[in-house]
C-alpha cells in the first residue's frame, strides 16, 4: 500500500483517479488546488509521509480568457507546482515520484505534422503555460525525485470535459465539424488516462514528457463522425470558425487548431492501451 498525494482530487481525472487508487488499497490524501498555490503548512502536511505526489489541479482552460482568467490557468499550475517541490525541499523526507500534469497544448498549433514528445513547444499562451508548469514541476528532480509530465489530450469522459458538452447537440442531431474539421484531434480514453497516471506512479521507468494520447489521433471530422455514429445520429450540423470567436474569443482559436500527437513514449514504456480506437473509446465512454 502506498500514500499518495493528489491535487485537483475533484477534477475531471483527479476523482477517477483518486477512486482507482481506494479500490487498489492505496491511501490518497487530497489537497485542494487553492492551498497548494498557497503554499503553508496545509501543504507541508498533505505532503508529510507520501510516497507519491500527484499534481492534477488547474483552472479550467474551456472559457473566455481575461487577463485574470489567463492568470488564474497560469497561477492554478505553475504556481501549484512550485509550492508543492518547495514543500519536498523543506522535507527530510521525500516522495518517490512527482507525476505533474502537464497538456498537449505544450506543442502550440502545429497543423499535419506527428508531433512526440521530442518535439520542441510552441510560442502561443497555453504552450508558455506549460513550459513554466513542467519547469516548476522538473524542480522536484534537482531534489532526487522522480519526475513524470503527463501531457494530456483530450481525455473522453461523458460526465465531463468536451464529450459532455458535445453529447447534448449531437444527441439533438445538431453536431458536426468544428472550424471545418480539419484540424487533429489528440484523444484519450478516461480509462487509459488514469492507466497511464497510474504507470506513472508505479513504473520507476517512467520519467520526463509523456504523451497521454491515443495511439491513432484523429481529424476533428473524424471525431464527428464517430460520435455520431455512436449515439446513431447523424453528424453533418457544422460549427464555423467565427462562432467559436464569438463564444470564446481567444480560447476559441485553441479549439480550431490542434496538434497529431503520438504517444511514443507509453509505446516505448510497454503501455497496453484499453482503447486504441475512436469508435469503441466513444462507444465505451458513452456507455
Amino acid at each position: 500500500m502506498a500514500r499518495v498525494t493528489v491535487t485537483g482530487a475533484t477534477g475531471l481525472i483527479g476523482r477517477h483517479l483518486v477512486e482507482r487508487l481506494r479500490e487498489r488499497g492505496d491511501e490518497v490524501v487530497t489537497l485542494p488546488g487553492a492551498e497548494a498555490v498557497a503554499g503553508g503548512n496545509s501543504v507541508a502536511a498533505a505532503l508529510a509521509g507520501a510516497d507519491a505526489v500527484v499534481h492534477l489541479a488547474g483552472e479550467p482552460v474551456a472559457q473566455r480568457w481575461s487577463d485574470d482568467v489567463k492568470r488564474r490557468i497560469r497561477d492554478s499550475r505553475v504556481e501549484g507546482a512550485r509550492k508543492l517541490v518547495e514543500a519536498m525541499r523543506g522535507s527530510g523526507e521525500r516522495p518517490a515520484v512527482f507525476v505533474s500534469a502537464s497538456a498537449v497544448g505544450y506543442y502550440g498549433p502545429r497543423g499535419d505534422e506527428e508531433v512526440d514528445e521530442t518535439e520542441l513547444p510552441g510560442t502561443d499562451f497555453l504552450a508558455q503555460v506549460c513550459v513554466d508548469w513542467e519547469a516548476a514541476a522538473d524542480g522536484a528532480g534537482e531534489l532526487g525525485v522522480r519526475v513524470v509530465k503527463l501531457r494530456n489530450g483530450v481525455v473522453l469522459d461523458r460526465r465531463g470535459g468536451a464529450l459532455k458538452q458535445m453529447l447534448t447537440p449531437f444527441r439533438l442531431g445538431l453536431g458536426g465539424p468544428v472550424a471545418g474539421g480539419r484540424q487533429w484531434m489528440p484523444w484519450i480514453h478516461m480509462d487509459d488516462a488514469v492507466g497511464m497516471a497510474l504507470s506513472a506512479i508505479d513504473d520507476a521507468a517512467w520519467s520526463g514528457p509523456v504523451n497521454v494520447t491515443a495511439p491513432a489521433p484523429v481529424r476533428n471530422r473524424e471525431f464527428s463522425k464517430a460520435l455520431g455514429r455512436a449515439l446513431h445520429r447523424p453528424a453533418i450540423a457544422p460549427v464555423p470558425k467565427l462562432a467559436l470567436k464569438v463564444m470564446f474569443g481567444e480560447m476559441g482559436e485553441v479549439v480550431a487548431t490542434g496538434q497529431r500527437v503520438v504517444p511514443r513514449r507509453a509505446q516505448q514504456l510497454g503501455y497496453q492501451f484499453q482503447h486504441p480506437e475512436i469508435d469503441e473509446a466513444l462507444r465505451a465512454a458513452i456507455s
